[in-house]
């Protein structure tokens, strides 16, 4: 088995807009205090839920956007299914109380670009942030390792090994974080040739995302953490 390791991403020297959606104000303004003092974020907005997120969006696109789950009047993950079919390259992360999984798969298969506990290190959260801001997915170590005690320890049928070995090679760099060029570099095949195979294996294993193809390939046992 291999071992998952988050690739930690220097911060750029662009300026970006974060918008914070959470119906608790001093978890909020808590959190943007913190963000405040990322030298290259320009402006923090803030939403109270996901009906006042989808208003904000109207008028102005953040870079990336810290999305509570659970809040009135539109939760967090029908407001991320909205967002992302009006703006398909908005990026989100996920915020959530508990590293509930029901909670992890819909957001996911909403389309959410990673996920955070609210109890997570601020360390941890500036690394998701840029993780995300620069086009890869991040996701909670701490949730990682919950789902995949859960997915070990529940009984359930095996899922069928559908994947060639130069498919599970690829799976397994998607899961390191590797862009198609880069795998493609490693492998020393060409990126036409990734991009063929990459989307086989999401045809294949129905997966609509890489976050989805990691929980396959935890699943599988093709990766650990």
């Amino acid at each position: 088995m291999q071992s998952i390791h988050h690739l930690i991403l220097e911060e750029s020297s662009m300026s970006y807009h974060i918008h914070l959606v959470d119906d608790h104000k001093l978890f909020r303004q808590g959190l943007r205090i913190l963000i405040e003092n990322l030298p290259d974020v320009e402006k923090i907005s803030e939403s109270d839920d996901g009906a006042e997120f989808l208003e904000a969006i109207n008028s102005e696109i953040p870079s990336l956007v810290l999305m509570d789950i659970d809040m009135p009047i539109i939760n967090g993950i029908e407001a991320t299914r909205k967002a992302l079919a009006l703006y398909p390259d908005l990026k989100i992360i996920a915020l959530s109380m508990y590293g509930d999984e029901e909670y992890y798969y819909q957001m996911i298969d909403a389309g959410a670009r990673g996920f955070l506990l609210k109890n997570t290190d601020f360390n941890e959260v500036k690394k998701a942030i840029y993780s995300v801001l620069d086009g890869n997915n991040y996701f909670s170590e701490d949730l990682l390792y919950n789902l995949i005690r859960t997915i070990k320890t529940r009984k359930s049928e095996p899922i069928e090994d559908i994947l060639s070995v130069r498919e599970k090679d690829i799976l397994f760099h998607i899961c390191l974080g590797l862009s198609n060029q880069e795998i493609a570099d490693k492998l020393t095949i060409s990126k036409r040739t990734v991009d063929k195979h990459r989307c086989n294996i999401l045809f294949k294993t129905n997966c609509k995302n890489t976050a989805s193809l990691v929980i396959y390939a935890i699943k599988q046992h093709l990766i650990e953490v």
